[in-house]
């Protein structure tokens, strides 16, 4: 059995976007005290795809691109729920200090 973690996380998608969207952000700064996961989980995907698509749709228009099919397969390895429960850990955490 192969072990697919990567740094504490699921898997190496998890991680990178973790490190390179998220890291340092907190539940305040999403403008939410949510502490559901899925809920949370929700929004980071959404928040994440914004940001990394935002300059692909120019006119309206979403032209298809092979940079842009794998950096959606990429996020697709994403384990949002992972992320969201790190956040929310991290909220807790700081709330009871």
């Amino acid at each position: 059995m192969t072990d697919t973690t990567y740094n504490g996380w699921s898997n190496y998608a998890t991680w990178r976007i973790n490190l390179e969207v998220f890291d340092g952000m907190t539940l305040e700064d999403m403008n939410t005290v949510e502490v559901d996961p899925y809920e949370v989980s929700q929004y980071l995907q959404d928040y994440a795809e914004e940001i990394i698509f935002l300059d692909s749709h120019i006119g309206g228009k979403s032209p298809s691109s092979l940079m842009e099919d794998y950096a959606r397969a990429f996020l697709q390895e994403v384990n949002w729920y992972e992320i969201a429960q790190h956040l929310i850990e991290d909220h807790i955490i700081e709330n009871q200090e």
